[in-house]
């Protein structure tokens, strides 16, 4: 096999950049899973709050990653997390966002 072929990164190391897109995807999935129990059961704990803060973090963190890391995806770097934790970060705190509307609505 050619060197050409090979990844730039090994699948096993673990880069800051990849801790930190893998944090943000993780918070912005209990976002997203936070505002979807708040949306189903309105009355539900913890209520939709935590679902947007969780996203905007999560949201923020990926920005972060995606912003400063160098080189593409592939790199061991994080980019590829870093774009997974912007996209359920925006759902998170879309989702959110609407449970937070409606118990101001039916509250």
């Amino acid at each position: 096999m050619s060197p050409d072929l090979l990844l730039a990164a090994d699948v096993l190391s673990f880069s800051p950049g990849r801790l930190g897109a893998t944090t943000g995807a993780l918070l912005g999935l209990a976002g997203v899973i936070i505002a979807w129990r708040a949306l189903a059961r309105p009355t539900s704990r913890p209520g939709p709050v935590p679902a947007v803060v969780a996203g905007l973090t999560g949201l923020l963190l990926g920005g972060l990653v995606a912003a400063t890391a160098e080189g593409g995806l592939g790199t061991g770097n994080g980019l590829g997390g870093a774009y997974v934790a912007v996209l359920t970060g925006l759902l998170a705190t879309a989702l959110g966002g609407r449970a937070v509307s409606r118990s101001r609505r039916t509250g």
